[in-house]
């Protein structure tokens, strides 16, 4: 075999096994959710982490994204802990605390802005308390609620954050108050994680909540470009911390813990 016919097959070569590891590196495996590849793509280290929690807990069962095996991890599967999950919607599909309730033996509080909800909670739910409320800043008043009627979950207090393709919306109107009230009427004295989804309203209801006094272990939390310099800042001041290695694999919520938390998996 002459030089250059050997020549040109090692460029094949090498070029093959450039394809190989091209392919390796931005293709994720054939069960991967979908609404993970970008995030493999853009960095593997973030997907080897969540695929190390779907081989160490089985791949998540209830949650919209990786909430579930994120918070399984922080607790490392603690039983009996008791939560507290605002903006709550269904009782199962997309729930941060369903298998924490079915499986671990947690119980809690979940509020919600739709009444709908109640009905799940009460059927599928022994050890929650469902209650309809409009969590905000300030107790015993009414706020409006925009409901997008082709997707409740999108249901927000702020009318110009409803998209047009987003189809029909209704309104409402229902009772607020903070989450401090409603803690202090439940006799609820600890929380070890707190969940909270409600479409911009994030900023005000955590202006109705002590969260030194109640000092969840875990923050999972919502984050709106509208609502990112108010959240960070409220987190610090509070002497929390991200987990950012838990926040990175998460494409819509930030994790929190109280600062003497930092030697947590998520953020060794």
């Amino acid at each position: 075999m002459s030089l250059r016919i050997r020549l040109i097959l090692l460029a094949i070569l090498v070029l093959v096994l450039a394809g190989v590891v091209v392919y390796r590196r931005t293709s994720p495996p054939a069960d991967v959710d979908p609404e993970f590849h970008k995030l493999w793509t853009e960095n593997e280290e973030t997907f080897r982490e969540i695929m190390r929690l779907d081989k160490k807990y089985g791949g998540k069962m209830f949650s919209q994204f990786h909430e579930e095996l994120i918070i399984r991890d922080f607790f490392q599967n603690e039983t009996h802990g008791f939560f507290v999950d605002v903006g709550a919607s269904h009782y199962k599909e997309h729930s941060t605390t369903y298998y924490l309730e079915k499986y671990l033996g947690w119980s809690g509080i979940a509020i919600d802005a739709l009444a709908e909800y109640h009905a799940g909670y009460k059927m599928y739910r022994p050890r929650t308390e469902f209650f309809n409320f409009f969590v905000s800043d300030h107790s015993d008043d009414v706020s409006h609620l925009y409901v997008v009627e082709e997707n409740k979950r999108l249901s927000t207090g702020y009318k110009e954050f409803v998209k047009e393709e987003q189809g029909e919306v209704s309104e409402r109107t229902l009772p607020t108050i903070t989450l401090n009230d409603l803690l202090v009427r439940e006799g609820v004295e600890k929380i070890d994680f707190l969940s909270m989804d409600i479409e911009l309203s994030e900023p005000a209801a955590l202006r109705g909540f002590d969260i030194r006094r109640y000092g969840p272990r875990l923050v999972c939390i919502e984050v709106h470009a509208e609502t990112q310099e108010f959240i960070e800042a409220y987190f610090a001041k509070n002497d929390y911390v991200e987990l950012v290695n838990y926040s990175r694999i998460d494409p819509l919520n930030r994790y929190y813990a109280p600062r003497v938390a930092e030697s947590t998996p998520a953020n060794r």
